[in-house]
């Protein structure tokens, strides 16, 4: 199977309108705000920090640079083949590797793991966005890329952060500027259950190994002028023994 034509027009739209400018999407904040704090929670549990890495959903490949700081290998991948350009435009000095690939689409995700082996997985904000069909279908191809040495740090929006985006969107003035565009584009954010990711990864096969809550960072600000964050949960999956 491949992902819904509407999510993959979707995030075709989104990035082909995207300026390519630090700080101009509304989830890139900067990586010791992002994926500097996950890695903290992540590294404890890698226990082959020399498999690939990989970045999966990585959009313009700010959170995969900062990656390639840290591991020796690592891919990003993307449905987008324009997220893909803005990626490798971004990465100046060729740190990392970057893919289109649709990573609900068994064949595909089959041959990847096939060339690389068991890798190490991060996913920041995919499931609780992507089309409820095609939950089960990405969290699978997580399981097949981590095989039996990799782990698998996934970071995913709390049900309220839905809830505070909805309220961000009906504001008198209209939604956050940065937020529009994904609006726009007809993305629902913080769709997904908090208790459904778990059960998702436990009926792939993986283990939650460890899991906790985490206020995830934009790069828009409020009307106070703080910064907007939204509650999130984070989870470690793999396999034991």
């Amino acid at each position: 199977m491949s992902v819904t034509s509407r999510y993959r027009n979707a995030w075709e739209g989104f990035w082909s309108e995207a300026s390519g400018e630090p700080g101009s999407v509304f989830w890139d904040a900067e990586p010791a705000l992002t994926a500097g704090l996950h890695l903290a929670l992540y590294e404890p549990h890698v226990d082959h920090p020399g498999l690939t890495l990989l970045d999966l959903g990585c959009g313009n490949g700010t959170q995969t640079l900062f990656l390639a700081d840290r591991f020796p290998k690592v891919l990003g991948v993307d449905l987008s083949s324009a997220a893909i350009e803005l990626a490798r435009r971004q990465d100046k000095q060729g740190d990392a590797l970057f893919r289109v690939i649709d990573a609900v689409d068994g064949d595909q995700v089959a041959l990847l793991h096939a060339e690389l082996g068991d890798a190490n997985v991060y996913m920041r904000g995919v499931l609780h966005q992507c089309d409820p069909e095609d939950r089960q279908p990405l969290v699978d191809t997580i399981a097949t890329l981590v095989g039996e040495r990799g782990r698998a740090f996934v970071v995913e929006l709390a049900e309220a952060a839905g809830q505070k985006l909805m309220g961000l969107a009906k504001l008198p003035s209209g939604p956050p500027p940065k937020l529009q565009p994904v609006f726009k584009h007809g993305i629902v954010p913080g769709a997904v259950a908090d208790a459904e990711v778990a059960e998702l990864f436990r009926t792939a096969g993986l283990e939650v190994l460890a899991s906790g809550d985490l206020p995830l960072t934009t790069t828009e600000y409020a009307a106070d002028g703080s910064r907007i964050e939204l509650p999130s949960k984070w989870l470690i999956v793999g396999r034991n023994g």
